[in-house]
């Protein structure tokens, strides 16, 4: 069955609502809660906004054949790097070292990037990212952003196929 059954707008619009809510659960944890992120929450809060925007776009574009495959690389490309992060959190949450480090120094993120896009990555990523402050199902909020960067790369490698198989999208 084709996830077609369903309008592909619709879908990219539902992925951004679930990243939309995904980020205001993150917002809650970090104002409300009062959760520091670290800089590896951060990188992966990033991820989801780019995802969101993407799918977004995708959403009121209503893309043809090689659009939706576009939209889709893109999606699959963010998913893999947010999900990376995710992924190296989780293993340095499981098996935390003395002196491991949860982000890249300071030089080389301002060689990397600069200053304009360091310094949210610098004043917002106070948390140790070792730490596991709260958990759902046994699982770590990193555990529960690789499963989530994992559900948007199979949606994103399902709409580039799907949407390479037909000729005009449905409306």
């Amino acid at each position: 069955m084709s996830m077609f059954s369903t309008s592909p707008r619709r879908l990219y619009l539902a992925l951004f609502i679930i990243c939309a809510g995904l980020l205001g659960f993150g917002l809650y944890l970090q104002h409300v809660v009062g959760l520091e992120p670290c800089p590896m929450c951060i990188m992966q809060r990033y991820a989801f906004v780019a995802i969101a925007a993407v799918a977004l776009l995708a959403a009121l574009h209503g893309p043809g054949r090689a659009g939706s495959i576009a939209y889709g690389l893109m999606m699959l490309l963010l998913a893999l790097a947010g999900g990376g992060v995710a992924a190296r959190q989780s293993w340095i949450q499981r098996w935390p070292v003395a002196d491991a480090e949860c982000g890249p120094g300071l030089e080389y993120m301002l060689d990397s990037y600069g200053l304009a896009e360091s310094l949210p990555m610098i004043f917002r990523g106070a948390g140790d990212c070792t730490a596991i402050d709260w958990t759902f199902l046994g699982l770590s909020i990193a555990n529960w952003s690789l499963l989530c960067f994992a559900a948007v790369a199979v949606f994103a490698v399902q709409m580039m196929r799907e949407g390479g198989r037909r000729r005009r999208w449905e409306r």
